[in-house]
């Protein structure tokens, strides 16, 4: 459990900051990146009534606290839009239009009136403004952690036994300690499975039917009942299973990576990182 709570921690790319600037008295970090959480106290009416029709139209999607609820909604305290939000230019077009996600995902428009919709949106930046007081960090500068506290040679072994197969020093990996800025950078590309930003290599799968035809193209879906795939031409083909019958070989190149994930201590990820920032 130690290695995966770490795990999660450097994979988001949680660091140390208490901010690049000296905030002004009584202001922190987040205070002044979204201007969402330097709004001074709502109407207490307001709020009140907003709070309300949050729990109605609102609870079951984003949940009781805003942190996300049984339907799948975002967590409405670490959203990008809410948090830009100043007076609901942001919020009031999604509350009455609906928006579209990521994975098809999707918030229908709600039946709010325009007064009702601004309820809402005071409710939810009076509890933002409450979570970001209570939860803040500490005022002053930049801390920067100092991660490399590992050891390169044990590293090195641990890489040899657990990564050399997939991996050389001397390939892919070679300069990667110059290429890459920053240890926690490093440390984070690493155990990943690539950077934040690169594109991800796509799932291919081989179908092999029971005549002997052999299809291979990127995976689009797979269950116990159908796979369906898109060949180099761009044409779908989808195949219906029964068992064990067409046989299916899925080739997910970061598959190891995420097995990896639950058994890396903290020491071993140390160690590795230590090692990797010496492939100069």
């Amino acid at each position: 459990m130690r290695a995966l709570t770490y795990c999660a921690v450097i994979l988001t790319g949680v660091a140390v900051q208490v901010g690049a600037h000296a905030a002004p008295a009584g202001q922190d970090r987040s205070q002044q990146l979204y201007p969402a959480l330097q709004r001074p106290p709502g109407d207490p009416e307001l709020i009140a009534r907003g709070q309300a029709l949050y729990g109605i139209n609102c609870r079951a999607c984003h949940g009781l606290d805003l942190r996300g609820g049984d339907l799948g909604g975002p967590n409405l305290l670490r959203s990008q839009l809410v948090l830009r939000d100043q007076r609901g230019e942001e919020m009031l077009p999604v509350i009455r239009d609906g928006q579209s996600g990521a994975g098809g995902s999707s918030m229908p428009p709600q039946p709010l009136s325009d007064a009702d919709s601004r309820a809402v949106v005071e409710y939810i930046h009076d509890v933002l403004g409450t979570a970001s007081r209570q939860g803040g960090p500490p005022l002053g500068d930049e801390v920067e952690l100092d991660i490399l506290v590992g050891d390169a040679a044990a590293g090195q072994t641990y890489f040899a036994a657990r990564c050399a197969s997939c991996h050389s020093p001397t390939g892919d990996l070679q300069g990667i300690g110059a290429r890459i800025p920053g240890a926690q950078q490093l440390q984070n590309t690493w155990v990943r499975g690539g950077a934040r930003n690169a594109d991800r290599p796509p799932i291919t799968v081989t179908v092999t039917q029971s005549s002997g035809e052999r299809v291979v193209g990127r995976l689009e879906r797979l269950n116990d009942f159908l796979v369906v795939l898109t060949e180099a031409d761009g044409r779908h083909r989808s195949f219906s299973r029964h068992g064990d019958t067409p046989v299916v070989e899925v080739d997910d190149p970061l598959a190891t990576h995420r097995e990896m994930l639950p058994r890396y201590s903290d020491e071993d990820i140390h160690n590795v990182t230590a090692y990797l920032v010496t492939l100069q």
